[in-house]
């Protein structure tokens, strides 16, 4: 066999390569599959093992070369996909609803909403080539705390844009980032990113999507599953930093860029099979403090001292709430200020599996460590505080409340098998159902009142209450929701801070209701 002649192995050599190929392009990209078919043709003396590995390399090449290019457009299509990306995802939602929401002063005064609501939120999300990835989905609403457009609003305003407008719908940049995954254990993402942190909608509203950079670690060790995760989300952008006097029509600027520093370690570990615990610190800690903001500014001042006091009095003197047409926003009545914020939070779960159903015991604990200094602040910001005449007035305190430091939630979710979740809308399946409930208390000075949760309970801090949500699955994409709840202020003596634009009219809040009919499309 070795002295044949060149033209019967010549003969042999295409048809050997082809056979390679299509071997291993029916199994991908692993090479395994070709080499029996190697050893064959070696056995059976058609080719030596110098000439079977140079035909291996030929057809390394050629599979290469095809899965580098372009893929092939027999019907007709106009969609076509970069060679640098390895795989992408449409992803998103459609969602209606009907929502009754209700606030109430101490003078029985009231507010009513029934709205009825729409958001769509459209995505694509994949993997390009050496380890990387990326997402960007667009959003109906600008509003970082909710993707909700209200139905008929588009009737108001000049110019005259209804019935059946579309002025208050618009298409806004909800998720925009690139990844990387360095090792099986740790991977970096930077921009505008879903929230990378494990934490519950007490101190973060679902919707909210920060900004900056995110690492993420995980490792196992036998029957736990360890994790961190730290983030650095830029608060808001104060350019320019630093300018000479004369520039921009005012004096000397020296901004510093507030960040958001997350520090989250945790552990998920397995009991048993049907039984498992998860529990993961993390540490919130804000550099800087924001821009200044001018007197009747309708920017929230993230920089002004935090007062959350509020002073409706009844109907024609909402002016003092500070949000957002309050007349002295960054410092009287402040609902925004970021002063003083060093909060540690502790969330928790309990996961339970049998035959039918799952359950799940889930909370979370939170105190800000520099609660008493951002007390005596609002304190001090109040007893100073000028008031026009005929704006409404602010409440008074009678003392620095330092123990309104704390905030707890405490709840339970019961699903049929593999559902946990529906409520939430992070899963979807025919059939399926969950039941899901919690008590939720947030005291003043506990939280970030930026980041709370925009429904339950209005964003605000100071109120206390109980949430319950029924959901459905109509189809493996389509989930029913029903949710509902109520809530009270905790301290009499203070206002109920927070910034959400639903309600802002009424500070303090004595009694606040929700109830939500939502339909939702998945895909």
């Amino acid at each position: 066999m070795q002295n044949r002649p060149d033209q019967y192995y010549s003969a042999w050599l295409p048809a050997i390569t082809g056979l390679l190929f299509l071997g291993a392009a029916s199994v991908g990209s692993g090479a395994p599959a070709s080499d029996p078919l190697l050893d064959l043709f070696i056995q059976k003396g058609f080719v030596t093992q110098q000439e079977a590995e140079k035909v291996k390399a030929e057809a390394d090449a050629i599979r290469s070369r095809t899965n580098n290019e372009a893929m092939p457009n027999p019907e007709g299509s106009k969609w076509k996909l970069s060679t640098g990306i390895k795989s992408v995802e449409l992803f998103g939602d459609i969602r209606m609803r009907f929502e009754n929401r209700q606030a109430q002063d101490a003078q029985a005064n009231q507010i009513k909403l029934n709205r009825l609501r729409y958001s769509v939120r459209l995505g694509l999300r994949g993997e390009v080539f050496d380890d990387y990835y990326y997402g960007v989905r667009l959003d109906t609403g600008p509003n970082p705390r909710s993707a909700w457009v209200s139905m008929g609003t588009s009737s108001s305003g000049a110019p005259f844009q209804g019935p059946f407008g579309k002025s208050t719908a618009g298409i806004n940049v909800g998720q925009a980032y690139v990844g990387w995954r360095l090792a099986p254990w740790m991977d970096v993402t930077v921009g505008k990113m879903a929230n990378p942190l494990y934490t519950t909608a007490m101190v973060w509203d679902s919707d909210i999507n920060p900004e900056g950079v995110a690492e993420r670690f995980k490792y196992t060790v036998g029957e736990a599953d360890f994790f961190a995760t730290f983030g650095q989300f830029l608060y808001q952008d104060t350019n320019p930093t630093t300018t000479s006097f004369g520039f921009f029509n005012f004096g000397q600027a020296h901004n510093n860029l507030p960040f958001l520093l997350a520090w989250q370690a945790g552990m998920d570990y397995h009991l048993t099979k049907s039984l498992s615990v998860k529990v993961a610190p993390v540490l919130y800690n804000y550099t800087g403090r924001g821009a200044n903001n001018t007197v009747n500014s309708e920017i929230p001042g993230f920089n002004g001292t935090f007062i959350g006091q509020g002073g409706t009095n009844g109907p024609g003197s909402p002016g003092a709430s500070g949000f957002p047409n309050g007349f002295y926003d960054g410092f009287i009545a402040n609902q925004t200020g970021i002063n003083d914020l060093l909060v540690l939070e502790i969330p928790f779960e309990l996961n339970a599996k049998f035959d039918k159903f799952n359950v799940r015991l889930f909370g979370d604990y939170a105190q800000n460590l520099h609660g008493g200094q951002r007390a005596d602040a609002a304190f001090a910001g109040v007893s100073r505080a000028f008031v026009p005449d005929n704006t409404g007035f602010i409440v008074p305190i009678s003392s620095s409340q330092r123990q309104d430091t704390k905030a707890y939630q405490i709840g339970l979710a019961f699903a049929n098998k593999g559902a946990l979740g529906l409520a939430t809308g992070s899963i979807c399946q025919k059939h399926a159902w969950e039941v899901r409930t919690y008590w939720q208390h947030i005291e003043q000075y506990a939280l970030d009142p930026n980041l709370l949760d925009s429904d339950f309970f209005e964003g605000r801090a100071n109120m206390e209450g109980l949430y319950a949500a029924l959901a459905y699955g109509l189809t493996d994409n389509m989930i029913g929701t029903i949710r509902y709840g109520f809530a009270d202020r905790i301290n009499d003596q203070l206002g109920t801070g927070g910034s959400n634009q639903d309600i802002p009219q009424i500070n303090p809040i004595k009694h606040y209701s929700i109830l939500q009919f939502d339909v939702t499309f998945r895909f």
